[in-house]
């Protein structure tokens, strides 16, 4: 049993952090949480505090990044200097993807993991739809680049959820994939459906789910292929959904109606089915999402990057859509600037302030994303939860004197002092333990960026 004594943790249901907690773990689950102000009492009696280790900070439970696309790290401080928008930035972005096979994606998705472990991520979506070889051409393994990811996270020592994607068409209107999306593609969802079976992750630390790339990329009849895959097999399915505007527009043309409603009439919506982004939604769009319990990602430090607008975040949590974080492109990957971003895009949005608690905005960066991926058991400091623990400094120049309650309004991923994955201790003092994250980030972006 290994025992941790938290200067301040955030427990579930409640409003602010409660100081002095006492947490046992025993074979990568919590055993006992005992908080020791105000009449707690540690199951084994005051002598277990000589066995514990002190965590000094704020103890949370471990972050859960929704949407990630690994290989977009190498994009970082390459795209964000000039003009454009999101279809310009996608030009840039398939040329990377272009480049990528199954060795390469291993060195970039291993550091780019391992930076999320430093920011106080224990589970990953990754959204993946780098399927085959440059020209469409499967691998002799097809899932080699999948297995590619499932691997970098277990070196990085997080946890991931394998969102395998269909894309099979370039429009809304059924254009073949053409360049670097030939790689993407399974020529039809039964196809896909095929592959993705074959996926055995072979450990604890990696799920399969599913995702439809966006309606651009699955035609309409064939949406409820994927959709009854994802059912059958009882995993998460994730969508992109409404990100921009001429999306939306694409799809009134073509089917006449939005791309929720779309979803809603073939059966992709659910509580088991989570939306990315959502941004440009009708009124009528958020009853759909509300009403059927879909679930909303939202990646706020990509949105503003890409210019892709402001999605009417409270609209969506009153409807009924629970909501969770991802950091997507990985402009920054910091799940508390985007936690505190939620809050600060709706004040920007109507001109008012107090949207979300800061209860609020940690159950979305940490159990509203692990239940997005399908990790129930994760994402709250509970007795029979995996024992997922980050710890952030109240004492840097960011937090000192800022109350706990305030640290989602004022820490950032390098206040992240000490993480803990399923019992074991992956961060310790600000430090990755097996890997070298800067000098991996590095070398495996100049290896896909020729620069």
């Amino acid at each position: 049993m290994t025992r941790w004594l938290a200067e301040y943790a955030w427990l579930p249901d409640h409003a602010e952090p409660t100081p002095e907690v006492l947490i046992e773990v025993e074979d990568g689950r919590i055993t006992a949480v005992a908080p020791l102000v105000g009449g707690g009492t540690p199951t084994a009696g005051v002598e277990v505090l000589r066995d514990a280790t002190r965590l000094p900070g704020l103890t949370l439970p471990g972050l859960a990044n929704a949407h990630s696309h690994a290989f977009h790290r190498a994009l970082r401080g390459r795209t964000q200097g000039g003009r454009g928008d999101f279809w310009s930035w996608r030009d840039v972005m398939y040329d990377v993807a272009a480049r990528l096979d199954p060795d390469s994606y291993l060195a970039l998705a291993r550091a780019a993991y391992a930076e999320m472990a430093l920011a106080g991520i224990t589970c990953v979506g990754e959204f993946h739809y780098l399927h085959h070889g440059p020209d469409g051409t499967p691998y002799a393994d097809p899932n080699a680049m999948g297995a590619a990811l499932i691997e970098a996270a277990a070196h990085a020592g997080i946890r991931l959820t394998l969102l395998d994607t269909c894309y099979l068409t370039a429009t809304v209107d059924g254009a073949p994939l053409v360049g670097a999306q030939r790689r993407f593609g399974d020529g039809d969802a039964l196809r896909w459906a095929e592959r993705v079976s074959a996926i055995a992750p072979g450990n604890d630390h990696a799920r399969v789910g599913a995702a439809i790339h966006s309606v651009r990329a699955v035609p309409a009849e064939q949406l409820a292929t994927v959709a009854g895959w994802a059912d059958r097999n009882g995993v998460p399915l994730h969508v992109h959904l409404s990100e921009q505007p001429a999306e939306n527009d694409a799809c009134r043309a073509v089917h006449g109606c939005t791309p929720t409603r779309l979803l809603a009439d073939h059966g992709v919506l659910g509580p088991h089915t989570t939306a990315v982004h959502a941004t440009h939604p009708t009124s009528a769009d958020l009853a759909l999402l509300g009403e059927s319990r879909t679930g909303i990602c939202l990646c706020p430090t990509t949105e503003r990057d890409l210019a892709d607008g402001i999605g009417p975040a409270r609209r969506m949590a009153e409807a009924g859509s629970p909501l969770s974080l991802g950091s997507d492109s990985h402009a920054v990957i910091d799940l508390f600037e985007d936690a505190r971003a939620v809050e600060l895009d709706e004040r920007l949005r109507t001109r008012r302030r107090g949207h979300f608690t800061p209860a609020d905005l940690c159950a979305a960066a940490t159990v509203a994303g692990h239940a997005a991926l399908g990790w129930g058991d994760a994402g709250r400091l509970a007795v029979g939860d995996r024992a997922d623990l980050v710890t952030v400094r109240l004492d840097s120049a960011r937090t000192a004197g800022v109350p706990p309650v305030g640290a989602f309004h004022a820490a950032t991923a390098a206040d992240v002092r000490h993480v803990v994955v399923d019992g074991r201790t992956v961060v310790a003092d600000g430090r990755h333990l097996t890997v070298d994250v800067p000098t991996e980030l590095r070398d495996a972006i100049e290896a896909v960026t020729n620069r």
